[in-house]
């Protein structure tokens, strides 16, 4: 009967513990990134990640961080090579960016899938500002972008 208790605390623990971890999402740099299959510039280089591109941070190992990418595979980045600034990806052909969060809402501009969008505010109610490096801004639902 004790373990059982303890069995049934222990789950209790790990899924709160579970529920409460937010994703932390960065960005590529200034410069494109080398990306590596482990937290050394001796690993294998897998990919060269261009500017601009969200990672989600699976966690941080010394000056090395291991990413997430928008196709879901895992790699090791410096560290130094990623900054704060939030970036989108585009995951669908004519994505539109309306002028107000709403359906309704009339298209500033579409973006097709890969297209790079900084995110100006964070979710409310299943949409995101965003805003285009052309100066474009609007609101794109968030099922409609990775990195948020």
């Amino acid at each position: 009967m004790r373990l059982m208790r303890c069995m049934t605390c222990a789950v209790v623990l790990l899924a709160s513990a579970a529920g409460a971890h937010a994703l932390e999402f960065k960005s590529v740099g200034a410069a494109p990134a080398i990306l590596y299959d482990a937290p050394s510039q001796k690993g294998r280089k897998v990919f060269v990640a261009p500017r601009g591109m969200p990672v989600e941070v699976v966690l941080t190992y010394g000056e090395w961080t291991k990413v997430r990418d928008v196709q879901g595979d895992l790699s090791w980045v410096e560290t130094a090579h990623l900054q704060a600034r939030r970036m989108l990806v585009v995951r669908g052909a004519n994505t539109r960016v309306r002028a107000i969060a709403d359906d309704s809402g009339v298209p500033v501009f579409t973006a097709d899938k890969g297209v790079l969008l900084e995110l100006a505010d964070p979710v409310a109610g299943g949409w995101i500002k965003v805003r285009h490096r052309d100066g474009q801004s609007g609101f794109v639902k968030a099922s409609e972008v990775w990195g948020e």
